[in-house]
């Protein structure tokens, strides 16, 4: 009986074992459990496009308070995996599947599924926390004959084809919808609207050469020709005017009788099947980031307003986003 007893008891010994060993993290650190969680190894940020755009700025903006601020532990790295308006970037993650490795993105993690330009989208991960809103701005060569929005689309809703509209997107996505938006409530036919796409960063140029009429583009990369006069700006898709220097000059479609705005969200995304205290220990930091002295300081630099929102939250939103842009993209035939 007695040897019975001591058989019985190291074999509860291993089944509890066993059981509590299943909640751990695995090697990788991609645990199963849903408790406590905290990176084994250093945190990877993707930037799914080049070098200084909109998510590659706020990927390295990010990534160096977390690490400045100490507010992660664990060095953090921002790599660039550039091609087919993020859909390189967002593979990447998907295979990766690992939980040291999210990504910033935006309005395109909506637009390019929709068009039909990648298999991925939102629902494929998990939503961490929004940080930013940024906004879109419409701009002309110095010399051009607009002098506001409402010239513009008045010469548009005659011949909306007669204006060659420039974005560093593709059809579809961000420059191209952010115009759409705006022209449709100001009555222009979008249907007919004349977009042309210079994904080699080469808006600003074709609008100082004289090829294109207007670049529809971030505010941001618009400030530093408005500052030397070669360009300016007709109007912004903010909802009102953002404080600046130079920014507090760019006038809202809406003070100019558009009711429109739109918003460019840029936020974390992790692997589709995070647990809960993965999105946890995220939310957290992001959260820190947010509220920090510093990255108040970097949204004011770059035109940027405080717009975070938690997972479930995001969550929620980006479901909104989806069936709002899928109409408007449905309208101009592009929803696949």
């Amino acid at each position: 009986m007695k040897h019975l007893w001591l058989f019985g008891s190291i074999l509860l010994v291993l089944v509890l074992a066993a059981c509590g060993g299943s909640s751990e993290s695995s090697g990788d650190g991609n645990g199963e459990g849903d408790g406590e969680w905290t990176p084994e190894k250093n945190v990877e940020i993707v930037a799914p496009a080049g070098a200084g755009g909109g998510w590659d700025t706020t990927a390295r903006s990010v990534g160096k308070i977390l690490e400045e601020e100490e507010i992660m532990e664990q060095s953090v790295g921002v790599v660039n995996k550039e091609g087919g308006g993020g859909a390189v970037g967002w593979s990447y993650i998907n295979s990766t599947n690992n939980p040291h490795n999210i990504f910033v993105s935006s309005p395109p993690l909506i637009f390019v599924p929709l068009n039909g330009q990648s298999d991925l989208s939102h629902d494929d991960f998990t939503p961490l926390a929004n940080m930013i809103a940024d906004y879109g701005a419409f701009a002309v060569a110095e010399d051009a004959k607009w002098e506001n929005l409402n010239e513009l689309f008045e010469d548009m809703k005659k011949d909306p084809s007669s204006v060659t509209v420039v974005g560093t997107s593709s059809p579809g996505s961000m420059d191209h919808m952010q115009f759409v938006a705006i022209a449709k409530e100001a009555g222009v036919d979008i249907q007919k609207i004349k977009y042309v796409s210079a994904q080699d960063g080469g808006g600003m140029t074709q609008i100082l050469n004289g090829s294109a009429d207007v670049y529809s583009t971030g505010i941001a990369e618009t400030v530093e020709q408005v500052k030397a006069d070669k360009v300016r700006v007709l109007g912004i898709t903010a909802e009102e005017r953002l404080e600046g220097e130079v920014l507090s000059e760019f006038p809202t479609a809406k003070e100019q009788g558009i009711d429109a705005t739109f918003v460019n969200w840029r936020g974390f995304f992790g692997p589709g099947d995070m647990t809960e205290g993965q999105v946890k220990y995220y939310e957290e930091k992001l959260k820190e980031v947010s509220d920090s002295e510093a990255f108040a300081d970097i949204r004011k630099n770059y035109g940027w307003n405080e717009m975070y929102m938690d997972s479930e939250e995001y969550g929620k939103f980006l479901d909104e986003q989806k069936e709002e842009l899928g109409t408007l993209m449905e309208e101009l035939g592009l929803n696949q």
